[in-house]
């Protein structure tokens, strides 16, 4: 498929104003294509004038242009050409289109838990055409009629209310959108199991598949809040209503992402249909999420970007509002703590490898819908979103909602830039030069350093000079704290700088204990403590009172460990001496899953890896026995299963399994059996009769899927090859069991046995992303890639490969990203003291 131009989308944008679409779906034609039927109007401001229309489909049938048939044969790829346009237009296009498999334009899942199938949209970016010819780019608005006929039994969503048809069966019209995006148009269709309310005159829905109906309806009214506050919040900072008739919340499979904020018809990956038990950490999360996408019923949908260069108008913004909503209307008020100890750290890993971009890039940077598909990362969401959290610091909250305002109802069912957006906030912030700080925050690369020097002076008093390595402005707090006789840490206070600026903090009496700037995590920079409060830290990290500024200190700790700067095995220390203690469900969440999966996984070479899974396993038993929270609990539990080594702890997961109770009084779930028996095949424990039984046991899509990780986990050479071939050989693979196998095939146990797999994944990944697309690419190269093998001989031939030039540019970012990751660990493990080694 050939990616849209910069340059095109801005001809075609001068040439084309685009009314109305009016489409027609219908899906009875069977398991593999449904037909689509679209009419769109619009007008060409130079009368005979060419185009493009977009359409990617199985088989063009039929295109007629103001009244004259055209030669489906003359498609070209995903391009219709469309010459000799008149003033005003009407183009009837009518094809057969493909269902996908792969998470990408119309998904179709058949839920092997009991022989439902449903479908589902996911048209974002550039997927639209897969389902309906378009004129697809984000700058086109249109007003939008959508039809859709289902199978017996089926009901189907959309944008807007459906209405039934009385005289159709299965036929389902939806109400007229305002102007949307193409990408942001929406239908889901299927036996779903609905619940509904209502909210301030809003119809409100929930929907997933019937298998999953118990558990929706569980988690029903906690969704409703959590959408009820959300909805009430946002009434209260926005001065425009929410602008669509409806708003729908349905839990698809086999989802890309963790949700798409189509107007009124929001899909989530039904992985947020909690089957077994959760920690509050992931109840949190879900309810960020839905905050998130309501947040983009303004941000994203009623104001649209014009071109993909402002993803972060969109992602940024709702990635900000999501954690701050919660955390300001909801019982999650800790919000922000996992956000600096997970989501942020995703923004500082991606700012560091060499794919890093500005949050908001000039246009001629993003060249075409290809390049701007990788740019959905890190950067755009968790960065973004922490120098929003600056700006609205540095501006006060009061000021930003007002330029917020301000931008919406100017471009209100338009499109907009950064500019625009600088414009509005400069209107409401007078007394700050706005376009100066978007310019040094937004246009702009890398992480700063801020490095703590603190001394004594000699009129009894200390002072701190904080050193900046980087070129933004940050405004700050630093935070003091004294120990106690009883060695726990007490806040002295708290001071404010601005960098450049006041970068000297002149203090009275004895020295504090620990200086801690960015206290509160208010600014995205890498710290490094003075050595007297690092010395605090390892001796008292879990005495710091602040759970947010535990959160700072343990991702600071993180951070030194990538740079090389502190050995693995200091880290391990700190999680042996302090994590027992932490009360944060989110913190131990974050702190033991980059211990588990980086640390010990790609930073230790393999002799060192049991050592490191003792620790780990040591502190996740002290956690599970003394922790009240059952959510600790729960994380500790997850831990200690998934670092088991062969001998006690291995029979120890035997017995688990076979009682179905695990220590700390939790019972094992569906989630956590599977985990179990995961393990357990790594360390060649299992065999395909434990597996198939545990499948009979859970027989659902997670159960098909888990069992797919468990086989591909065995060390067997057997299952290495079939599992090789699912993912490499047989383009029938979903998106899902693709992730499934590829967690499953690569363990640091079996570094020998996968020797000869690791050379041949390059071409072989490569090969795969090139026939199936971008949502294979990424899965591959996030979940596939052989990270373990921190070797210099597989970083040279994956960095030869890189010099390809028939690399698609999804898969070249992919791998970009995962050879910058194993020439970090390479660097961690050469860094290693001889006595570590």
């Amino acid at each position: 498929m050939s990616p849209l131009t910069r340059a095109e989308a801005e001809i075609r944008a001068r040439l084309l104003t685009v009314h109305h679409y009016a489409i027609d779906l219908d899906l009875t034609g069977g398991d593999e294509t449904f037909r689509s039927t679209t009419r769109v109007t619009f007008s060409a401001a130079e009368p005979g004038a060419g185009t493009f229309v977009q359409v990617k489909p199985a088989a063009l049938r039929r295109v007629v242009l103001n009244g004259r048939e055209l030669d489906p044969a003359a498609l070209d790829g995903n391009r219709l050409p469309l010459t000799g346009l008149a003033a005003d237009n009407e183009l009837l296009v009518e094809a057969d289109m493909r269902y996908s498999r792969t998470g990408e334009g119309a998904h179709r899942f058949t839920d092997p838990a009991d022989g439902e199938t449903y479908v589902y949209s996911q048209c974002f970016l550039e997927d639209t055409q897969r389902i309906f010819a378009c004129f697809d780019q984000p700058d086109l608005k249109a007003v939008f009629d959508l039809t859709v006929t289902v199978p017996p039994g089926w009901t189907a969503l959309g944008n807007g209310i459906a209405h039934r048809d009385p005289d159709h069966e299965g036929r389902f019209t939806f109400a007229t959108t305002p102007p949307l995006s193409t990408y942001l148009i929406a239908f889901a269709a299927g036996p779903y199991h609905s619940v509904h309310t209502e909210h301030a005159g809003l119809p409100l829905g929930l929907h997933c598949r019937r298998s999953l109906a118990e558990h929706l309806d569980r988690d029903a009214e906690e969704l409703f809040d959590i959408t009820r506050r959300s909805y009430d919040h946002y009434a209260r900072v926005f001065d425009e209503p929410y602008p669509f008739d409806s708003y729908d919340q349905a839990f698809v499979p086999e989802f890309n992402a963790g949700a798409m904020e189509n107007p009124g018809l929001v899909t989530f990956r039904d992985e947020f249909v909690f089957r077994s038990a959760v920690t509050d950490a992931e109840r949190q999360s879900r309810a960020m999420v839905v905050a998130h996408e309501m947040a983009h019923m303004w941000f994203g949908d009623l104001v649209t970007l014009r071109w993909w260069d402002d993803i972060w108008l969109n992602e940024s913004f709702a990635e900000y509002m999501g954690f701050q909503v919660i955390s300001e209307a909801t019982r999650f008020t800790g919000s922000w703590t996992a956000f600096a100890v997970t989501r942020k750290s995703w923004g500082y890993d991606a700012d560091q490898r060499p794919s890093t971009h500005p949050v908001a890039p000039c246009a001629e940077d993003v060249g075409d819908t290809a390049s701007a598909l990788g740019n959905f990362d890190g950067i755009s969401y968790a960065k973004g979103a922490s120098a929003i959290r600056q700006l609205v610091a540095w501006l006060g909250e009061k000021t930003f909602l007002a330029g917020v305002n301000d931008h919406i109802t100017r471009h209100r069912f338009g499109n907009a830039t950064l500019a625009d957006f600088t414009d509005s906030l400069a209107r409401a912030a007078t007394d700050r030069d706005v376009r100066d700080w978007a310019e040094r925050w937004l246009r702009t690369t890398g992480v700063d350093t801020l490095t703590a020097h603190v001394d004594e002076t000699t009129d009894d008093g200390w002072r701190l000079r904080l050193e900046r390595d980087g070129s933004r402005p940050h405004h700050l707090a630093v935070a003091l704290h004294d120990r106690a006789a009883d060695g726990t840490l007490v806040p002295r206070g708290t001071d404010g700088l601005d960098l450049p600026g006041d970068a000297v903090l002149a203090g009275s009496g004895p020295r504090p204990a620990l200086v801690l700037p960015n206290a509160g995590d208010l600014t995205y920079a890498k710290v490094r403590l003075d050595p007297g409060s690092w010395t605090t830290v390892t001796e008292s990290l879990s005495a710091v009172p602040d759970p947010l500024d535990r959160a700072l200190l343990w991702t600071t700790a993180r951070d030194l460990v990538r740079d090389a700067e502190l050995p693995p095995a200091a880290y391990l220390d700190l999680v042996d001496a302090h994590l027992p203690a932490e009360t944060d469900v989110s913190v131990v969440s974050g702190v033991l899953t980059f211990a588990r999966t980086v640390l010990a996984d790609t930073y230790l070479a393999p002799a060192r890896r049991d050592d490191a899974l003792d620790v780990i396993a040591r502190a996740a038993r002290r956690l599970l026995e003394t922790a009240g929270d059952p959510g600790l609990r729960l994380a500790a539990l997850r831990s200690l299963i998934t670092s088991a080594t062969p001998g006690e702890r291995a029979a120890e997961l035997d017995d688990w399994l076979r009682t179905g109770q695990a220590p700390g009084g939790l019972v094992l779930d569906p989630e956590l059996r599977w985990r179990a028996l995961a393990r357990l095949s790594t360390l060649g424990l299992a065999d395909e009769t434990r597996i198939a039984a545990e499948l009979d046991r859970d027989p659902s899509s997670t159960g098909h899927e888990s069992a797919a990780t468990c086989r591909a986990a065995l060390p067997d050479e057997q299952a290495k090859r079939a599992a090789w071939h699912a993912l490499f050989e047989d383009d029938t693979t979903t998106n899902n069991l693709t992730i499934a196998l590829a967690t499953g095939l690569w363990q640091p146990e079996q570094h020998a046995l996968l020797g000869e797999f690791v050379p041949r994944w390059f071409d072989a990944a490569a090969a795969s992303a090139a026939r199936r697309g971008p949502a294979i690419a990424a899965a591959l190269t996030r979940h596939g890639f052989p990270g373990h093998a921190a070797e210099p001989t597989v970083l040279a031939t994956g960095r030869a490969h890189l010099d390809r030039d028939d690399l698609t540019p999804a898969f070249r970012r992919g791998l970009t990203d995962c050879l910058d990751d194993l020439a970090r660990a390479i660097r961690v493990r050469e860094a290693i003291p001889v006595r570590e080694a």
